[in-house]
């Protein structure tokens, strides 16, 4: 097995007893959360709230990964959007949390996730699943896989907005 502070966790050889697909999202999402505490770890509430040249702050990112992915997997479940997790998606912006608020919720966000993924290995992948309230089709699969690129799309956001905050008060 390779390991190493730089090796991804796709690499590691780890999550074997779980399907492929499963796995990869799983891989992903255990990357977001170390390139996340690599990179944003040390940040201020303020440098976290920080959005230089008007783009989002981390902290939507962190939010919006961590609530995202539980829209994501209600859907993958069968299930539809609840009053609390609709209400969650309106407050995404706002910016009222402190660092080790924001730093536990996508923690919790993350481990609840994998538990999530872990039992959907029971569902067919090609299994149809309606999104949203125009019921927009897709399958477990399609969901899973945009569970994936989705949290790794918005890491990379928070990442370019880390260096920048950085760069802004004389940070390397």
């Amino acid at each position: 097995m390779v390991d190493g502070p730089f090796t991804e966790p796709w690499l590691r050889g780890t999550l074997t007893d779980v399907e492929p697909v499963h796995r990869g999202v799983l891989h992903a999402l255990e990357l977001a959360k170390e390139d996340i505490e690599r990179w944003c770890g040390s940040l201020t509430d303020a440098q976290l709230h920080a959005r230089p040249a008007g783009v989002p702050s981390i902290a939507f990112h962190l939010r919006h990964i961590a609530r995202s992915v539980d829209r994501l997997l209600t859907y993958a479940e069968d299930k539809q959007l609840g009053s609390a997790q609709r209400s969650a998606l309106e407050s995404e912006l706002d910016a009222v949390a402190t660092a080790q608020e924001l730093f536990s919720e996508f923690e919790i966000a993350l481990g609840a996730a994998a538990a999530r993924i872990r039992a959907l290995s029971r569902v067919p992948l090609e299994e149809a699943r309606p999104v949203g309230r125009k019921a927009l089709p897709t399958t477990v699969a399609g969901l899973l896989v945009h569970i994936a690129e989705h949290t790794q799309r918005h890491v990379g956001q928070a990442i370019t907005t880390a260096k920048l905050v950085r760069a802004a008060n004389g940070q390397t």
